[in-house]
Parts: structure tokens; sequence; C-alpha cells
């Protein structure tokens, strides 16, 4: 792992990063804990001899590896080593040198060796992960700018996936679902996602809709369905919110969404919620209904939302929570197993109580568990979840949710 950045790491500081407009706007990172928040930036050098696998998780996603040595052969190595790893040269390999007075100029004095490499991917390659379904990945658009691409699975992806999960199951039937995901299901949901985000832009006002996906290009099958599309990187980064205000974004934002966008998300977890520049944001519009949609007009579509309904992880959470009496809210349980808004509801305010359940947040949400907010927003989720008058609920709405996050005193 990184240690303390050696002499070459520092000439490359000062040479290249700190006029790297990406550098200056991220926190970065050259000595970190093996146990602390993901990094925008890891500096390295000879000394550290850095694995991609082994940084992989302490970076974010679009962060940068920086690796500078006085030997040429060493920066050709490591790059080659990352490459094969799947991360991007974003910058280099390139030479910078130290020339009079110590200043730091290119090709003068003794010479350094650097490389910038970016991770891309969301999860090492071949693995196969929980969290996230579709391919997803960082790419340049024209315009030089990082945008994500999101594209339906390979039909084999799809069928190692289905393998890890039921390895007693015959691989020709493995095979034959595959199929069916690749070329029925996931386009039909990536064509909802399309839409749904073409709705957000186009109802939010500017200071919520920049804080959802915009989607840029998409690309079609013969059928009409989309295969892969293009969205705008809402980065997590920036400086860190406190508890209370991730509270009242993420509140308002949802208002938004329900009343202005009229979209209910259905798939608020943490690792669909970000924290960006601009705020709180929401990601992941692939299981989307808007409100009121007659989702029988397609059989195919309900019985795929039923059966999310039924199976999905906070569709589970809820079914434990309600079974063991720590849901009692009537307005909840009207979403157990159904489309519905307090789908929603329900979710965001857990969050507000533990609002780092994605480890992508971590560094991103100061949490006090001892301060008098944090104490009040638990109590704000223990009234969404049980109502001290379940005849007359406090918060049925996102709308009710912000009000009373913003009756916590400052």
């Amino acid at each position: 792992m990184p240690t303390q950045p050696s002499t070459f790491v520092d000439l490359v500081k000062s040479a290249v990063l700190r006029r790297d407009p990406e550098y200056c706007a991220y926190p970065p990172s050259a000595c970190f804990e093996p146990t602390g928040p993901p990094c925008d930036f890891i500096l390295t050098g000879p000394e550290d001899n850095p694995q991609p696998d082994e940084l992989f998780p302490h970076l974010r996603w679009g962060g940068q590896v920086v690796y500078a040595s006085p030997r040429k052969a060493d920066v050709q190595e490591i790059t080659q080593r990352f490459v094969d790893r799947e991360y991007i040269v974003s910058r280099g390999p390139a030479r910078v040198g130290r020339g009079w007075f110590g200043l730091s100029l290119p090709f003068t004095g003794p010479s350094t060796y650097y490389v910038m490499l970016r991770k891309v991917l969301l999860t090492l390659p071949r693995e196969i992960s929980e969290r996230f379904t579709y391919s997803l990945r960082l790419v340049k658009a024209p315009d030089g700018t990082w945008i994500v691409q999101k594209e339906v699975p390979t039909t084999e992806r799809v069928t190692a996936r289905l393998k890890k999960k039921f390895p007693e199951m015959d691989d020709a039937y493995l095979a034959s679902r595959a199929r069916k995901f690749t070329e029925k299901i996931f386009p039909l949901f990536l064509t909802r996602e399309a839409a749904m985000l073409k709705i957000l832009q186009k109802h939010l006002p500017p200071e919520y809709a920049k804080r959802m996906p915009k989607l840029l290009h998409l690309e079609k099958d013969d059928r009409g369905m989309v295969r892969r599309l293009w969205m705008n990187w809402l980065r997590n980064g920036g400086e860190p919110l406190d508890q209370m205000t991730f509270a009242r974004q993420s509140s308002d934002l949802l208002r938004a969404l329900h009343d202005l966008a009229e979209v209910i998300h259905l798939d608020l977890r943490p690792d669909n919620m970000v924290i960006t520049k601009d705020g709180v944001g929401f990601i992941d519009f692939g299981s989307a209904v808007r409100v009121d949609e007659d989702l029988t007009k397609n059989p195919l579509l309900k019985t795929l939302m039923d059966d999310l309904m039924r199976t999905s992880e906070i569709q589970k959470t809820m079914g434990r929570m309600r079974d063991s009496g720590l849901l009692t809210s009537p307005v909840i349980e009207k979403g157990f197993q159904k489309v519905d808004k307090s789908v929603d509801l329900f979710y965001l305010a857990l969050q507000l109580r533990e609002p780092l359940g994605n480890p992508d947040l971590r560094g991103l949400v100061n949490v006090n568990p001892g301060s008098s907010e944090a104490a009040a927003l638990g109590q704000i989720t223990e009234e969404v979840l049980r109502p001290k008058n379940p005849d007359r609920p406090t918060y049925a709405s996102a709308k009710d949710l912000l009000a009373g996050v913003n009756r916590v005193p400052e």
C-alpha cells in the first residue's frame, strides 16, 4: 500500500498536479488508512509496488492512481499492469525534470517519469457483484469530459452471475435464462430508464435536474429497445455534508421527484444515492415508474414489476421490519409488495438515521451519533416507521418528511 510520498511524487505534484484542475477540485490523498474512506487520488512511487486490485476498493469511481519513478521502464511496467485490469491512462506516461534553483520544469535536470491511471469500472474485471447488474463504465466524450456508459451485459456475463447464485442448476437452463435477461428483460428496463431520464430533465427545475442523471445519447436494437445509453457523470466528491444537510437535501429531492416530476424511484438504496458538488443526487432509474402509471398495459412489465416488489432488498427489509413489529405505519405498509410512493419514503427514512449504507459515501457525510441532530433525525425515522397515532401518521409523503426535517432546530 502507498506510504509517505517519495521525492519523485513530490516532483510530479509540483510540476504537474498543482496545475491539474481535477486534482485541485477533489481532495487528494497520498497516504491513507486501509480502513478509511475511498480516495480521489492515490500517489505512489517505486517503493510501493502498487497493485491494481489492491488499490481498487480504495479509489472512488473515477479516481486516479498517480505513479512516479526515476526509471522509465518502471512506469511502463506499472502502466501495463493497470491497463491489463482495465484502468484507463488519463495522462502520460511522461517525463518531468528538476530545473535550476529547485524549480520543476519539463525536460530539464534529473528525470522523473510518471503516469496517471483512472478507475473506470465499478467492479474489477470478471468480478461478480450483487450491487451492479448492468455493464457500467466511465468513457471519454468527444469534448474530453468523462461520462457514464450503461449497457445490457453480455449473455456470458449474466450466465456467470446466475451460475454463482444457483450453482446446482443445469448450465443449459442457466444459459437460456441469461438469454431471456439480455434479449428481453434488461433492454426493457434500460428503455424505460432512458424515458424516465427525459421526464426528469423536462419536469424538474434546474436546481433539482442537475442532481439527476441527464441522458446524452442512446443506441437501440432493431426492435427499438435501448441496448446502450450514455449519461452525464454525477461524481461523488467535494466537501462533506453534515447529517442534517444530507437529510434536508435528500428529503427535498424526493419531494421534487414525487410531486414535480411525478416519478417513483422504487430502488432508493444507498447505492443509488450520490454526494456531488451540487449536493445529494439520485441515480439508477431503471426500476422507476410514473405516478399512476398503468402497468397492466404491458403484461411482461407488470409481471416483472410484481416480481421485483416481492424480491427486492427494499421489500425484504420492509417485510422483516413489518413481521418484527418495527414497522407499523399504515402508510408504509401500503407499499409492501406494491408499486407505491411509500416505498421511497420508507427507505429514505432509514437512510436519514444511517446515511452511510453505501461504502462509496464514506467521507462524504459526517455523522456524529451523539449529536442532538442525529437524535432528532432518529426520532423522525422512528415516527415514519411507527407513528404514535397510526390513524393519523405524521409522515405520509416526502413533503411531510421534508417538513419534519426542517422543523429540527439549527
